[in-house]
């Protein structure tokens, strides 16, 4: 396998989620819908990775595997447990962090909404209602209040496609709906929420005199493709491809980025058309080839993780091309991944993933391996791992796996020489 070298701008690190790696009974709705027995297996996110009590530990971690930025989110039912009262221990936990984080040489990427609404706020319809745009701008703004003056880089709302169609389209997040119009109108809702909070951002982060705010959101962006394209059926699939491709992502792009609102979403705030961010957060992991709209499945013989995702590397490069028409943008890998149990073939994604960065000319400036520590990953629960570092969950220790070794060489060369290839590649293969 052949080496390569990254371009000198991008900048590697890794990423996670809070409920997903904190521990603690926290009153969110992801607590609830295990309450209600609704995952798939029986662990808790009240053990998760127990990161709220180990921090400094997987933070040091981090700093020895060279890593440069570390994409994180707060919990909100953490800061605000109930409406309008905060809990100052919950932000000065966070603010030590950030802090350590910061002497520790790890840019922090703090993202404010990563699919957990506090329960106060799923009662009261969370995202449906335009009237909570408000609600979600006062959390916005006392995290800024609390974090503004160490953190310069926010990601908004984390694929609000993925929790908005996972949530309300049938497909088994909360809150377990299934209806055309709540999609529609979270969606919209949601994008007011970004596009006001990319503005009260900057303009907090102005007044204290900062003039290096960046502002996103992590967008899930897909590869779509027919399934058959020379077949018959070919001209009806690729038809169907430009449906998903808008429904989903597309035009979900343009309300969050431009406030440019066209079906099947609306512009409920009045919005201007504008540019509402500073970078393109895409989270790409897997290509789906479509039969229908809503009717998409990886082909039977490509490869693929543990989940049966197909392993696309190509892929990448091609949303990002599609995002950067609509906007064009500096971009962010805010996420890119695999599930991979026995750590088999994750050196070998790492490598094919940042090849395409390597070989395309594209302005991608960070690239977050998702994730840092094997995690609670949502329905799954403890059962899918995509950790550079492993956990045992019995005891919480820690392992740098092989693949966290190689992505440590990868950032220590600034990319892959071939002897590294050789070590921890050779032999890898994805499942077919």
């Amino acid at each position: 396998m052949k080496g390569y070298r990254l371009p000198k701008r991008l900048m590697l690190g890794a990423a996670t989620a809070s409920a997903q790696i904190e521990g603690g009974d926290v009153d969110h709705n992801w607590r609830d819908w295990e309450k209600k027995g609704r995952l798939r297996d029986s662990s808790s996110f009240t053990r998760a990775c127990d990161h709220w009590a180990r921090w400094k530990e997987d933070i040091d971690i981090m700093a020895a595997m060279g890593i440069e930025t570390y994409r994180f989110s707060v919990e909100w039912a953490r800061i605000e447990p109930k409406a309008g009262v905060f809990d100052r221990e919950a932000i000065a936990h966070y603010r030590e962090e950030i802090e350590y984080m910061i002497a520790s040489g790890i840019r922090p990427c703090l993202t404010l909404h990563h699919f957990t609404n506090p329960m106060w706020f799923e009662r009261r319809g969370a995202f449906l209602y335009p009237g909570n745009v408000k609600t979600f701008l006062r959390y916005v703004g006392v995290v800024v209040k609390s974090f503004g003056d160490l953190v310069s880089d926010y990601v908004t709302i984390n694929e609000p496609n993925v929790y908005t169609f996972m949530g309300y389209a049938g497909q088994g997040f909360p809150p377990g709906d299934n209806n055309i119009i709540s999609v529609r109108r979270v969606l919209s809702v949601m994008a007011g929420c970004h596009i006001r909070a990319y503005e009260k951002i900057h303009r907090m982060r102005g007044k204290m005199g900062y003039t290096d705010t960046q502002v996103g959101i992590a967008l899930h962006m897909r590869a779509f493709a027919p399934m058959n394209p020379t077949s018959p059926a070919g001209v009806l699939e690729q038809k169907s491809v430009a449906v998903s491709r808008w429904v989903f992502q597309d035009a979900v792009a343009r309300a969050f980025l431009l406030g440019e609102f066209r079906a099947p979403y609306e512009n409920l705030g009045g919005f201007k058309r504008g540019i509402y961010c500073d970078f393109l957060g895409v989270n790409y992991y897997t290509r789906n080839h479509v039969i229908l709209p809503a009717d998409d499945r990886p082909r039977a013989q490509s490869p693929k993780n543990d989940y049966g995702w197909e392993i696309y590397p190509q892929g990448l490069a091609e949303v990002i091309r599609e995002l950067y028409k609509i906007c064009p943008r500096p971009v962010w890998v805010t996420e890119s991944g695999t599930c991979d149990e026995n750590d088999s073939f994750r050196s070998l994604f790492i490598y094919d993933q940042l090849a395409v960065l390597a070989q395309a000319d594209l302005p991608v400036e960070r690239y977050y391996y998702w994730s840092l520590l094997d995690n609670f990953e949502w329905l799954d629960g403890e059962s899918k791992r995509f950790g550079l570092v492993r956990i045992d969950y019995g005891t919480q220790e820690r392992t740098v796996k092989k693949s966290g070794h190689f992505y440590r060489e990868l950032i220590e060369n600034h990319g892959v020489t071939e002897e590294m290839a050789e070590r921890y590649i050779a032999g890898e293969n994805y499942h077919q």
